[in-house]
């Protein structure tokens, strides 16, 4: 069970400023975290198969080849402004 000099040294190693009066609070929502991940401990998975894990997955990926020949060109036609193959932009940065 965390209390307010729990809060207090979580806070100074986060480096983040609370407060007198958020200690409790936090010290409470945190212990609501903690009891949470407690339960979910207690959950039987020794039969749950991991749906999928990111080093063993194969992506299928289709060859890269070019589809749009001169697409760029049709692109710049319906573009508000260019110039010499550019898309031309109002200036945002002074």
């Amino acid at each position: 069970m965390l209390k307010g000099t729990d809060i207090e040294n979580i806070a100074r190693l986060a480096q983040v400023a609370v407060t007198e009066q958020e200690l409790d609070g936090y010290a409470t929502e945190l212990n609501q975290i903690l009891n949470l991940v407690e339960q979910m401990n207690e959950v039987d998975t020794d039969d749950v198969i991991p749906m999928s894990h990111p080093l063993h997955m194969v992506q299928r990926l289709r060859a890269d080849e070019i589809s749009a020949q001169g697409a760029p060109k049709e692109f710049q036609k319906i573009a508000p402004a260019t110039a010499d193959d550019y898309y031309l932009v109002p200036k945002v940065i002074d």
